[in-house]
């Protein structure tokens, strides 16, 4: 059976507050496998990892770039706590949401783009502490997010060997191939999603093509970034017609997608891409060894 793994689905979001539980089912049932919850900020911390424990999920703690106006230092403090609370969680896979947004123009201004920098290190130093990969939030942002990348020392691991590198996905990524061959250089794989299913991405769709096979995973970042299949332009919503949500159980499209741009089966690029997965989230491995796709767990 062909599985898919989405590695960044905000299933706790408004959108699906009336129906998470069956979104996951209907997901599950198109051989989504396996879905990674992040969090964006504090609130919803406990949100993500109640989620991922009813739906046989996994989950990651972080305050996102685009929360740190409401963020407040002590929140920092409380993600640590939570990290060390929760180590022994095998669904506590990442520290993520974090990173920096250079899209959004008052996030570009001080005294905002000074803070975005102070919790992405922040956070960094936190995942270093705690062992954990990251999921990092990549909007206009790649060189800044390198710099922190390498500006945050390896810690030094068991019988004082060092640990090189980082492990994580730069999420939803659409920088350059040189962007990309730094990240992937560092220890990430890069995340693609509903934004490669648009013929006019093509600069993004030439990337997907060209990078090696070994560095790519797959996402939905639902509900947002639907595909094509579920766009509607300013004209058709304001006739009426509703903007279609990008759900877990788009992935398989997406993927189909980047299938027939590289020329793979969907059998190659699943396992693949799991593999990829597990590579860069490494507590995903003991989760989905049991019974690939096997369904949804008890609340």
């Amino acid at each position: 059976m062909t599985c898919w793994i989405d590695t960044h689905c905000h299933l706790d979001a408004a959108e699906f507050e009336p129906d998470a539980l069956a979104v996951r089912s209907r997901a599950a049932a198109k051989n989504v496998a396996h879905c990674v919850i992040p969090a964006v900020q504090v609130a919803n911390f406990e949100a993500v990892r109640r989620l991922a424990h009813a739906c046989g999920d996994s989950y990651a703690l972080g305050i996102h770039p685009l929360c740190v106006a409401q963020a407040q230092d002590a929140d920092l403090a409380l993600l640590d706590a939570q990290l060390a609370r929760y180590r022994e969680d095998p669904r506590l896979v990442a520290v993520g949401e974090i990173g920096l947004d250079f899209f959004v123009p008052e996030l570009c201004l001080s005294p905002l783009r000074e803070r975005q920098e102070y919790f992405y290190l922040a956070q960094l130093r936190l995942a270093r502490k705690h062992g954990l990969p990251v999921l990092l939030h990549v909007r206009r942002s790649a060189d800044r997010l390198l710099k922190g990348l390498r500006a945050v020392a390896p810690q030094p691991a068991t019988g004082g060997a060092v640990e090189l590198g980082w492990r994580g996905i730069a999420h939803a990524f659409n920088g350059s191939a040189q962007q990309a061959s730094a990240f992937i250089a560092l220890g990430f794989k890069l995340g693609f999603g509903g934004a490669l299913t648009y013929e006019r991405a093509q600069q993004l769709r030439r990337l997907a093509v060209s990078l090696p096979l070994d560095s790519i995973v797959l996402e939905t970042d639902a509900p947002d970034m639907p595909p094509h299949w579920l766009y509607k332009t300013a004209q058709q919503r304001a006739a009426g017609e509703p903007q279609g949500r990008n759900e877990p159980g788009e992935l398989p499209g997406m993927a189909a997608e980047l299938a027939a741009l590289r020329g793979l089966s969907l059998d190659d690029l699943a396992a693949a891409t799991t593999r990829n997965a597990m590579d860069a989230l490494p507590r995903l491995r003991a989760l989905l060894a049991p019974v690939p796709g096997a369904g949804l767990a008890a609340p």
